[in-house]
């Protein structure tokens, strides 16, 4: 396979491997999981929360707001990130829809 062949595969399964590339790495679990966590709005405190340098933070802040899953406002100088929630609600259904199509056997290879 080329470097690209997105075109063969649906607009669903596209979508679902960019959410799931941007969550695929630690920190941005992480990032996360502090967002869910506070449960509102988080502007800038995560560099201390996680213990990682700030360029770093932002880095994968980035990649997640690229991929949809969160959204920021922007508040005087900081910028504060809150999950989307329409798009957090569809990599849930698509992956419920993945995993659900498979029926566990007991007598399986």
């Amino acid at each position: 396979m080329g470097l690209t062949k997105t075109e063969i595969f649906t607009e669903e399964q596209n979508k679902l491997a960019v959410m799931l590339k941007a969550i695929a790495h630690p920190a941005r679990i992480a990032i996360l999981e502090q967002i869910i966590k506070a449960n509102a709005c988080i502007c800038g405190d995560l560099a201390d929360e996680l213990g990682l340098a700030q360029p770093t933070i932002s880095q994968h802040l980035k990649e997640l707001k690229n991929a949809g899953l969160i959204q920021g406002t922007i508040e005087g100088v900081s910028v504060c990130y809150c999950i989307n929630p329409s798009v957090w609600n569809e990599l849930q259904n698509q992956l419920s829809g993945f995993f659900n199509t498979y029926n566990v056997k007991a007598n399986c290879c």
